[in-house]
């Protein structure tokens, strides 16, 4: 079985889904309040003065807040401009490590295979996320929110649990009425951060899932009657609305989008055995263990950490970059759009609309000091 609080390793695969936007970006870290403290060490000169384009793509949990940050820096950089695309993180480490675009986006970080094979490529955090576990259970009283855990999670998704009101539900939501609906379990077409996160979060409790299935940002899905699988979060939140006893692991950036689809949302098992929502509270106290455990090249997961306040699925959210750039203009500009990211961009302003938690002091001045590197 997987130890709960310790560095896993992510398994990067490609399968391409080309969703893009133009937006705009760059900037340093401004003097005003970055949410999470300490401005990173050896912050970047300004964003080049004639124009100069930035790629990114991959993680569709972070593409709403790389959407929102684009827009911001763009309107105080007009010269700068990022194209942005929705791929997964299997894409967008794919292409990073191709150098294909200048900036990958993950929730996983850097399996060691691809750090070997790209030693100039960086995984730098830029933010914490959540994903939550949803589902469509006809018939459930309004305001409940069903409790689940890893192994019950893992035989759902193994096909072992194959209605809603199974005793090993029902053991967890004593006084609910459950629905004797099918189990439908959905899952990512696509190499996926949110995959990863939702796999390791199964592979720590469940010693057979662990064993037979894994962990990764892609993974052999057992055959489930039904089960079917989504290209993205956005894919997923579809798929669930249109699947009446679903359960989808969906990023939290797409929260908002799910209740409004009338998905449910489940309390998660943590370690201690407390269940609980990834509220703004219960995520911060599942990486405080993880600020002083972050090393230096800020690889590690923090999947169902220790804190028993802590809501047990939450990582970095990683830009995949490459330390040696084309041209000083080019590198220039990718600097000083992360450190503004890690800094201004970390503001609630731009965080809390899609449920994300800003880096601590400690960990932000790491980033810095990864960014720094790109030459």
């Amino acid at each position: 079985m997987v130890p709960r609080y310790s560095v896993l390793l992510a398994a990067a695969a490609a399968v391409p889904l080309v969703l893009t936007a133009a937006c705009g970006t760059g900037a340093v870290a401004r003097s005003g309040s970055p949410s999470a403290g300490a401005s990173p060490s050896g912050p970047a000169s300004g964003p080049a003065p004639a124009h100069m384009a930035i790629s990114e793509t991959g993680s569709t949990l972070l593409y709403p807040l790389m959407g929102l940050w684009a827009a911001a820096y763009h309107q105080q950089h007009p010269q700068v401009s990022v194209t942005l695309g929705a791929t997964g993180s299997g894409v967008g480490i794919a292409d990073a490590s191709a150098g294909k675009i200048n900036i990958g986006a993950s929730d996983a970080y850097l399996s060691s295979g691809v750090a070997v094979q790209n030693p100039t490529l960086i995984n730098v955090p830029l933010a914490i996320s959540a994903q939550q576990v949803n589902y469509h259970v006809p018939g459930l009283r309004a305001g409940v929110h069903l409790r689940l855990n890893a192994a019950v999670l893992a035989q759902m998704f193994q096909g072992k649990i194959t209605t809603w009101n199974a005793p090993a539900i029902a053991a967890l939501n004593p006084g609910v009425g459950l629905p004797s609906t099918k189990v439908v379990p959905l899952h990512r077409s696509d190499g996926s951060g949110d995959t990863f996160m939702f796999t390791s979060y199964l592979s720590a409790h469940d010693a057979g899932w662990n064993s037979g299935i894994g962990y990764g940002t892609t993974v052999a899905w057992p055959a489930v009657r039904g089960s079917s699988a989504w290209k993205g979060n956005g894919g997923m939140v579809a798929g669930c609305e249109a699947t009446a006893g679903c359960v989808a692991y969906i990023g939290i950036s797409y929260l908002s989008k799910a209740l409004a689809g009338g998905l449910g949302e489940a309390e998660l098992a943590n370690t201690a055995g407390a269940y609980l929502l990834p509220t703004a509270a219960s995520i911060r106290a599942e990486a405080q263990p993880f600020v002083s455990a972050t090393p230096t090249n800020e690889t590690i997961s923090m999947i169902d950490g220790p804190a028993a306040g802590g809501y047990p699925i939450i990582n970095y959210e990683y830009a995949v970059v490459s330390t040696r750039q084309p041209s000083a203009a080019k590198a220039r500009a990718i600097k000083a759009f992360l450190n503004w990211a890690i800094t201004a961009g970390n503001s609630l302003q731009y965080l809390s609309g899609v449920g994300f938690q800003p880096l601590p002091g400690p960990v932000a001045a790491l980033s810095g000091a990864q960014i720094a590197k790109i030459s």
